[in-house]
């Protein structure tokens, strides 16, 4: 049973953006590994900008900036 967990920042990914990388995941696992769908999970975690860092610095303060 394959367990994916796809980490993104909370900034607005619509329900159909999540449901696409849901089914694009599960249809890569198939299609490469042999995996059955049927058993395939994949968790989607929102995590906000204030708690993922990069370089040193929050997401936030790299965003109000324009990086």
């Amino acid at each position: 049973m394959p367990y994916v967990n796809i980490k993104i920042t909370r900034e607005g990914a619509t329900v159909e953006q999540k449901e696409l990388l849901i089914a694009g995941v599960t249809n890569l696992l198939k299609d490469v590994l042999g995996k059955n769908p049927a058993t395939t999970v994949v968790v989607i975690d929102e995590v906000d900008t204030d708690n993922w860092g990069i370089g040193g610095e929050r997401v936030t303060v790299r965003r109000e900036r324009g990086q």
